[in-house]
Order: structure tokens, then C-alpha cells, then sequence
């Protein structure tokens, strides 16, 4: 009899046990909400390992997340760049964030009040902060984008408002802060190709990269609240042009029946070397915003940028509950 009891203690023990674990597990899984990434003009970074996603979303300065994964994302506590620390008060736009190894500094281009800015910051989270509140130039101009060459030039690539949004390049000073603008150069418009035209005089979001001698300058066309919103590319000899668009424009546009205004841009490397790229999309075909966060595996073969859209990750953000969040 004795034996028997303290089965049956034993058995509703375990049983109480496997109770509490499971509420513990069902606890924990509603505690995390999963969600899209909600960043237009998205430009990922991999350092240290680890993968860090910035793009436009608030008037109060930029926000970032990071990943191990390209899948699975987290929003950091912290604003990137708060707009007290900042020129400008609203229209934040088009941040990216580029590592100086000669400094050990990490540099944030991006856009305020229709102007090109950068600001420091000693960790890719930030906080990043400008010592100057200025901008790069007292013209307008949006969507910045570092390129660095072979023989270590820093070239910007950016939008004037010359003829509807027109690219421009100039060279760089080894600071990375100050535009020589004596090497001010048109690099392309929205006037030549038919499917640029859908909406708006629009060429914006420029990415641009090298590879076997030859330069590929990636960008958007339309109007971005236009469902053909879409990326082709350009090639040229040098940096600074001149630029020949290709005739198999546009390479990423409408990629599926409900994935539409699909554009504005990075490259980058992953974790192998493979390079993919980072875009954004409409909410859904009947809404623009807020604009989502995708990545499609891309590749340059035989003077041809291509992406293959049978690949295309749709990120999550999973918000942890903070009694259990370490670290970031």
C-alpha cells in the first residue's frame, strides 16, 4: 500500500511537471509577437557576424534591428539616430551604414528635410550623431550611397532634383564627410527606358558595385507609391560613368501577383559570400504603407545583374517579452 501511494505521488508529480512546462512553453509563445519588417529604402550591414537592417520608418530619426539569420529579426531599444542629434527635424529617409576601417568609426548617410547628411557612431547600433548639424551641400538632394573603388577612392551617389530625381556622383575627401564638388557628375535619369516612365520623371536608390572591371549601378525607377516601381541597372567603365542602362530593364519589378512597388535597394554580402538583395514592397496591392522589408538572392554574370525572385525571403520581426531579453 505504501509503495502504491508513493506511485501515485510520483506519477501526479510528473503529470504537474509536464503541466508547468507546457504553460510555461504555450506562456512564452504568446509572449512573442511576430510581425513584418516595417522599413522602406532598406540597406543591410553584416559585421562581427551579425546582420543589422536600417531603413526609413519615423519622422523622430532612424530605427534598426539585427539578425543572426536574415530571417528572424529584433528591434533594437534605441533609436539609431535620434533628429535632436541631427540636421533637420522630419522626413528621415534612405539610411546606410558603412564600417571605416582606417577610423574604426561607423558612418550613416542618409537623408533630412530633402538634404544628404552623415553622422558617426562607434557601434553599428549607434547612437549616431553629427559634430556638425549641416548638411553635405546646401542643395537639395536624397538617397546617398557610399561606393568604395580598388584604389581606395570614396565616391557618394546621390539624387538632385535637375530634372524630376536624377543620380549624381562625386568624389569623396579620404574623410568620408566632404563632397569634392568640382567631380559633380550626372550619372542617369528617367528618360530613356519605357517601364521607368510609369509614374513620375524618377531615378533614385542607387547601389552600386564592382565587378571584373566593370561597374554596375543598380537603382529604382517610378514614382515609389506606383505598383511599377522597379530596379534595373546600368554599366560603365569607371565610376563616374559614362553609364549605358541595360536593355533587359527592369530586373525586378511586380516579382509576384501581390508583391508590387518593389524597389529602392541595397546589394550586399551574406554570411557565405552569396550576394543577395535588400528591397522594399507595398504593404499589399490596395496599400503603399507601411512599406516591407524584403531580400531576394542576386547575381553578376557575364556583364548581367540578375535577381532570382523564386528566392525571396520575407523577413519577421519577433518581439521578445523584456523579462526575458539579454543583451540586444
Amino acid at each position: 500500500m505504501i509503495q502504491e501511494n508513493m506511485k501515485k505521488n510520483m506519477n501526479k508529480g510528473f503529470s504537474t511537471l509536464i503541466i508547468a512546462l507546457l504553460f510555461v512553453s504555450c506562456s512564452s509563445l504568446k509572449s512573442n509577437k511576430v510581425s513584418d519588417l516595417p522599413l522602406a529604402d532598406p540597406f543591410i550591414l553584416l559585421y562581427d557576424n551579425r546582420y543589422f537592417a536600417y531603413g526609413t520608418s519615423t519622422d523622430e530619426g532612424f530605427e534598426v534591428y539585427h539578425s543572426d539569420n536574415l530571417q528572424s529579426w529584433k528591434k533594437h531599444k534605441h533609436l539609431l539616430l535620434k533628429k535632436e542629434d541631427s540636421f533637420g527635424s522630419k522626413w528621415f529617409w534612405a539610411p546606410e551604414v558603412y564600417y571605416n576601417a582606417k577610423t574604426s568609426k561607423f558612418f550613416l548617410f542618409y537623408s533630412a528635410e530633402e538634404h544628404i547628411c552623415v553622422a558617426t557612431a562607434d557601434s553599428p547600433l549607434g547612437p549616431f550623431t553629427q559634430a556638425n548639424k549641416s548638411p553635405m551641400r546646401a542643395e537639395k538632394g536624397i538617397d546617398s550611397s557610399l561606393f568604395i573603388d580598388e584604389d581606395g577612392k570614396a565616391y557618394l551617389y546621390f539624387v538632385r532634383f535637375t530634372d524630376g530625381n536624377v543620380i549624381w556622383v562625386a568624389e569623396l575627401e579620404d574623410d568620408w564627410q566632404t563632397i569634392k564638388e568640382e567631380t559633380l557628375t550626372k550619372c542617369i535619369d528617367a528618360s530613356t527606358q519605357p517601364w521607368e516612365k510609369a509614374l513620375g520623371k524618377v531615378a533614385e536608390g542607387a547601389s552600386v558595385i564592382k565587378r571584373n572591371g566593370i561597374y554596375f549601378l543598380i537603382y529604382s525607377s517610378n514614382d515609389f507609391r506606383s505598383p511599377d516601381y522597379g530596379v534595373g541597372f546600368a554599366t560603365a567603365n569607371s565610376p563616374t560613368g559614362p553609364w549605358v542602362k541595360d536593355t533587359d530593364n527592369p530586373i525586378l519589378q511586380r516579382p509576384e501577383k501581390d508583391l508590387v512597388g518593389t524597389g529602392h535597394g541595397a546589394y550586399f554580402a551574406d554570411k557565405r559570400g552569396k550576394l543577395k538583395y535588400v528591397f522594399h514592397a507595398h504593404k499589399d496591392s490596395s496599400q503603399v504603407n507601411p512599406r516591407l522589408l524584403y531580400i531576394v538572392d542576386m547575381e553578376i554574370e557575364n556583364g548581367k545583374v540578375k535577381m532570382d525572385k523564386s528566392t525571396i525571403i520575407r523577413p519577421r520581426v519577433v518581439e521578445v517579452n523584456a523579462k526575458r531579453t539579454n543583451g540586444l
